[in-house]
């Protein structure tokens, strides 16, 4: 890129208030962000209306995930082919028209087909709406609009679940595809008034683009492929499942092949030759563990609570919702101290506090928690991620030309969405494998010959028996009862096991932050590569 160019697109500013355009591209965000959580809790409700299984109806997340994670990547290549703002409204369109069609849907199969599109129109929402940000802001200003971006990518999820369930309970499962509609309708109009294209942009669309067939292809079945396997692993017993095993051969020939096409070719839809900065890698590598960290927490808290607690669904919602308001006050607090302190050490404080509380939570988390515990556990758990999305995306451009920050964008979010869909699959297989350990050592003294379990056998009969239960089934009711608590006390186990497991990969990516290439605070400057 020449120097002339390049100083044209630096001094480049957008017509209208920046934060006018980044409030209109952070709704749709938001928007698209909430759908990838929001129909969890009514799962059970459209199997029943669809005529489908409970088994059936998970494909109702599945398919919305791999429309999603095959289009992120390829966001900044479509952006520049069609023009970011055209490719924008574009997304935005198919996403509203999607959900309308899914809410009207008569069969799960048409409920399926239309989420497919409906994830696909949302795959071009995140990265593009970070990108926009990215150019409309000066650098010295990238942190405030992205902390503006990480409420939505972080709050979206959180609330998700609880919003969901109160709309299923109240109205209908169809209602959670419903209002995306005025809010669709509402954005497109504003992106259409408000938001344009930067010289550079204009300039990408008309030197053209060659469609590599061979690109896409490859990147179709690797992503699809390693989604549905994150996604059904653990329901299918992983490596004991011949599909599994399938899709893993695929995912990995189709992903190694992907790699070393796109190294060669002049007009990649991925460019992967961008992860030749180490600080690039190392900023996705981030992001992709922070999704891991984001969702497994998100996903370890509210199951707990409601399978070995009996917390209702909204309950458990209300617990970590104390946690989510946090966060809503610190983003643009560290939007303020990205202009004041560089990237890096705030990425290590965030690490560290992260590392930090899933340490604490492996201490903390029983089965007689409290809900002020559980809450102040879960304000712990996320103190440290607002730490850490804001400064990691503002590391990831540093040293990139600005006419690859939408590529940026995409690879960046593609990361993390992939991160969220490891964290989810990891934990819940650690969760089911750990509790089968601990049960196993735990039934190795739940024998006869031990006389402690028989005392405590004993013990229970006999309060069974006075109050009038038979003698038989008062000592079987007992060997019922222990059994219960010794599986609910694995699972607890199993639980900080999955804590701990977390600690560690937290405090790894509190070393790595210090190898980050320095930003200078507050100056925009931006050493090119």
């Amino acid at each position: 890129m020449s120097t002339a160019a390049l100083t044209m697109d630096e001094v480049w500013r957008p017509k209208y208030n920046p934060w006018l355009i980044a409030v209109v591209v952070a709704l749709a965000a938001f928007m698209e962000v909430l759908d990838t959580s929001i129909a969890n809790v009514a799962l059970p409700y459209m199997a029943g209306s669809l005529g489908a299984s409970n088994d059936q109806s998970t494909w109702v997340l599945t398919s919305y995930l791999v429309s999603n994670a095959i289009i992120l990547p390829i966001s900044g290549w479509l952006a520049g082919a069609l023009g970011r703002k055209r490719f924008f409204m574009a997304c935005l369109s198919v996403f509203t028209v999607s959900s309308l069609l899914c809410g009207i849907a008569p069969s799960l199969g048409m409920l399926l087909l239309f989420r497919v599109l409906q994830g696909a129109g949302g795959g071009g929402l995140q990265p593009m709406a970070q990108a926009i940000l990215a150019d409309t802001f000066p650098p010295q200003q990238r942190g405030l609009a992205f902390a503006l971006y990480g409420i939505t990518a972080i709050m979206a999820p959180t609330i998700g679940p609880t919003l969901g369930g109160w709309i299923t309970f109240n109205y209908s499962w169809r209602w959670i595809f419903f209002i995306n509609i005025p809010v669709g309708l509402a954005t497109w109009f504003l992106v259409r008034r408000f938001v344009e294209d930067p010289p550079y942009v204009a300039k990408l669309k008309a030197a053209g683009v060659k469609l590599d067939y061979i690109g896409i292809a490859l990147l179709t079945l690797g992503i699809g492929a390693l989604q549905i396997l994150l996604d059904k692993g653990q329901e299918d017993d992983w490596f004991g499942s011949q599909f599994i095993t399938t899709l893993v051969i695929v995912s990995t020939v189709c992903l190694i092949s992907l790699v070393i096409w796109e190294w060669f070719q002049k007009a990649p839809i991925i460019d992967v030759r961008m992860f030749k900065s180490f600080n690039f890698a190392s900023a996705n590598l981030m992001m992709f563990t922070l999704g891991i960290l984001l969702f497994s927490s998100l996903v370890l808290m509210p199951q707990f609570l409601q399978t070995l607690l009996g917390y209702t669904s909204q309950l458990a919602g209300l617990a970590l919702s104390a946690g989510g308001l946090v966060l809503l006050l610190e983003m643009p607090l560290m939007g303020q101290l990205t202009t004041k302190v560089q990237a890096r050490y705030l990425i290590a404080t965030g690490w560290l506090l992260l590392s930090i509380a899933m340490f604490y939570s492996t201490k903390r988390i029983d089965l007689l928690i409290s809900f002020k515990a559980a809450t102040l556990l879960r304000i712990t758990q996320v103190i440290g991620l607002g730490f850490l999305f804001v400064p990691i995306t503002l590391v990831a451009y540093i040293g990139i030309p600005p006419d690859k920050n939408n590529a940026v964008a995409g690879i960046v979010n593609f990361m993390r969405n992939i991160g969220s869909s490891v964290g989810t699959s990891l934990v819940t297989t650690l969760i089911a494998r750990r509790a089968q350990f601990h049960q196993a050592r735990l039934v190795e003294h739940a024998r006869v010959d031990n006389p402690n379990f028989q005392n405590t056998v004993n013990g229970m009969s006999q309060s069974l028996a006075h109050a009038g239960v038979g003698v038989h089934e008062a000592q079987m009711t007992a060997y019922a009862r222990i059994y219960q608590s010794l599986q609910a006390q694995a699972a607890s186990l199993a639980y900080v096991d999955t804590f701990m497991v977390l600690a560690v990969g937290a405090g790894i990516m509190f070393f790595l932050a210090f190898a980050l290439r320095k930003n200078e605070p507050g100056g925009g400057a931006v050493v090119m590569e």
